[in-house]
């Protein structure tokens, strides 16, 4: 009679073991309450009640699909890779909530041949370059000089501004253009007309790392919430 040597016998049960535990640690982990053990960092201000799936949908396939499509392209018999798990965050992502009419910088502009270089320095084709998730704040952009990319060539007549923005761009005084007007023009306010009247730099600072809004909390447009937002998904 053949007899199974107790080395087999451990491996088998420990097989049995880790498939088990594997499975129900997969489970747990899908789980909605479990979101704050799996995300990468806190969610960013205004985020705090979207749950993961609301941006990381499930990829296409199923996992074993996954695992045999990207080792088909890690050895050159694909052509392209699939999402693993769940698929990128694009802006599209974003836009189901985020999608403004009254945009002044919507991003999809910035794929014209004319910004092009203007994207070398700061990708503005995605939302994530300056709003990164799980930073637990409102933008994550290093350095608010970015309006140098693309006004470097701007002139207004009749300025009303008494420091002209000719002067200002002359001084490379990049910075002082977010003390005057919001990126997305989504705020409703009166523009500074005196530099003394500007808002100051550690209010537009505060207001980044997910502080109060000093521009003003009348908004042209509403961001959906989730409820608006799983809305979108039944029509």
């Amino acid at each position: 009679m053949f007899k199974i040597s107790p080395l087999r016998k451990r491996q088998f049960f420990g097989s049995i073991i880790g498939v088990v535990l594997g499975g129900t640690m997969f489970y747990l982990l899908t789980l909605n309450s479990t979101d704050e053990y799996v995300s990468i960092g806190p969610m960013n201000t205004g985020h705090e009640d979207l749950s993961c799936f609301a941006c990381h949908a499930d990829a296409k396939g199923n996992l074993l699909q996954q695992v045999q499509s990207n080792i088909s392209y890690a050895v050159g018999a694909r052509e392209e890779g699939v999402d693993f798990g769940t698929q990128d965050v694009t802006v599209d992502n974003c836009l189901q909530c985020h999608d403004r009419p009254n945009d002044r910088h919507p991003t999809y502009r910035f794929s014209e041949p004319r910004f092009k270089e203007a994207v070398k320095h700061i990708d503005a084709t995605t939302c994530i370059t300056c709003h990164t998730e799980h930073k637990e704040e409102r933008v994550s952009v290093a350095s608010v000089n970015y309006c140098m990319n693309c006004h470097q060539d701007l002139e207004i007549e009749n300025d009303p501004l008494d420091k002209s923005h000719k002067e200002l761009i002359s001084k490379e005084s990049w910075s002082t253009c977010i003390q005057c007007h919001d990126f997305h023009g989504n705020h409703k306010y009166d523009v500074p007309k005196k530099m003394s009247d500007t808002i100051p730099m550690e209010a537009i600072q505060n207001y980044f790392d997910g502080g109060g809004d000093p521009y003003s909390q009348d908004k042209k447009y509403i961001a959906l919430s989730l409820e608006g937002w799983l809305k979108t998904l039944d029509k």
